[in-house]
């Protein structure tokens, strides 16, 4: 585990990982997705898991691409039944990208 300014950077092998639980809770219609580690447990939405599912296929998929961005954006419009907040493409160029993740990740 490193800290960089004021976050906790962590990286989870697969050994790290106790199980992962797809499911939906009674009541709701869309998906989560729980992932146990040693000592915690994580719960994404399904719009973050989509979003992470559409960063990974863009990145094994393209044929030059090696790295996107996806932030936190409020949508005025949206389609019906999607979430206010969406994780979408940031402006940000691939270099800059890589550049910051090899700082944040050499600590």
């Amino acid at each position: 585990m490193n800290k960089h300014n004021d976050n906790i950077v962590k990286i989870y092998k697969n050994e790290d990982v106790k199980r992962i639980i797809t499911f939906i809770p009674e009541g709701h219609k869309h998906i989560r997705i729980l992932i146990q580690t040693g000592n915690e447990i994580i719960v994404f939405q399904e719009a973050t898991v989509a979003a992470l599912v559409r960063a990974y296929i863009d990145i094994k998929t393209h044929p030059l691409r090696n790295a996107i961005e996806l932030e936190n954006i409020k949508l005025e419009k949206k389609k019906s039944g999607y979430a206010s907040y969406q994780l979408i493409e940031s402006k940000k160029d691939e270099a800059s990208i890589l550049r910051e993740l090899s700082l944040l990740l050499s600590l």
